[in-house]
């Protein structure tokens, strides 16, 4: 999800990888690789020939992007690097992979439908990783970066939901006719609120305990790529919602810009925000792009997408009221902690 959506948890714009630091010197220990993710030890393994795969934060990891999908996105993107091929273009592969898995759902015969459109939803996840690495890799992180990666998530997710919505309605039952377009209008914008909420609490997770900055610290000063861009108005709808959504956050926000340059101060937040939100993570994995896709492909497998898209709108959405409230709450109690 980046304004990936919540949908990947790799972005071209904003690193979410730790490497081990090239320098110690004052940082303090939970934030040293911050180094690393902006690049200093990378380059330095690069200049000697050993350029190791980045570690993301193993917690923010589930164990499908931990062992596959993470090791997959970086040898990809290690065999794109020499080409002329630029992590924008695969972002728009990893939309491509979708919109292909939309049409193996609705345009072949089962069960090879299913097995298909599974796959090949599952190769998004690593295409939509290795964009992010190899911008990393060659020096093109952006914000406009992150901003076309999510872009290309939201738009081809939501082919596939009209695809979706397309076969079921032809299907008999109560589900179908203008009833299927009601279930995957609803699951659509569940689904769009979800993947702002899971991808936007990784960020701010990343921020407080890393330093690790994302598309909201930038977007909204002045004269920003973004904000500059064609798409700033939706940039900007995506940060509101988020905002919406757990403003208690924006308060550790603050804190945190306000105690640049000051280790003591932004180590004591990393701690809290750590102790209180760490917890929390499950629920964004839950949630997340990973369990979302295989709940797709079985649904698929038994013969229809409405189980997913009554999945999509009734369990995933009561989860995320749980969610939202108890990330306002851990966010209070990080402010109480650091006297903000």
């Amino acid at each position: 999800m980046s304004i990936d959506a919540g949908l990947s948890d790799n972005s071209v714009g904003s690193p979410d990888w730790q490497v081990a630091p090239a320098t110690a010197g004052s940082i303090p220990a939970n934030r040293k690789d911050s180094l690393g993710r902006h690049g200093l030890a990378l380059e330095g393994s690069a200049r000697s020939g050993a350029v190791k795969r980045p570690q993301r934060p193993r917690e923010l990891q589930d164990p499908l992007n931990h062992y596959l999908y993470h090791p997959l996105a970086w040898r990809f993107a290690r065999l794109l690097a020499p080409t002329p091929i630029t992590p924008n273009m695969v972002s728009v592969l990893g939309a491509g992979c979708v919109i292909a898995a939309a049409f193996a759902y609705t345009q072949l015969s089962w069960p090879v439908s299913a097995a298909l459109g599974l796959g090949l939803h599952m190769t998004w996840h690593v295409v939509d990783g290795a964009d992010g690495d190899l911008a990393r890799l060659t020096g093109r992180s952006s914000p406009i970066g992150e901003m076309v990666d999510g872009l290309c998530d939201y738009l081809s997710h939501a082919v596939l939901y009209i695809m979706l919505a397309m076969l079921l309605a032809k299907g008999s039952g109560f589900f179908s006719g203008w009833h299927a377009w009601v279930l995957v209008i609803l699951a659509g914008i569940s689904h769009a609120l979800q993947a702002n909420h899971v991808e936007v609490q990784r960020r701010q997770y990343q921020y407080w305990v890393y330093g690790t900055p994302w598309l909201r610290n930038s977007h909204g000063r002045e004269g920003s790529a973004t904000s500059k861009s064609w798409a700033g108005a939706l940039v900007s709808a995506y940060i509101g919602v988020a905002s919406g959504m757990t403003p208690q956050a924006l308060k550790i926000d603050a804190a945190v810009q306000a105690a640049q340059g000051n280790p003591v101060q932004l180590d004591l937040i990393a701690k809290a925000a750590r102790a209180e939100t760490e917890p929390l993570l499950l629920l964004c994995k839950v949630l997340g792009p990973n369990p979302r896709a295989i709940a797709l492909g079985l649904s698929m497998f038994a013969g229809s997408p409405v189980w997913y898209m009554l999945y999509q709108a009734i369990a995933l959405n009561l989860l995320l009221v749980f969610s939202v409230r108890a990330h306002n709450a851990a966010a209070r109690r990080i402010a109480a902690r650091i006297g903000v």
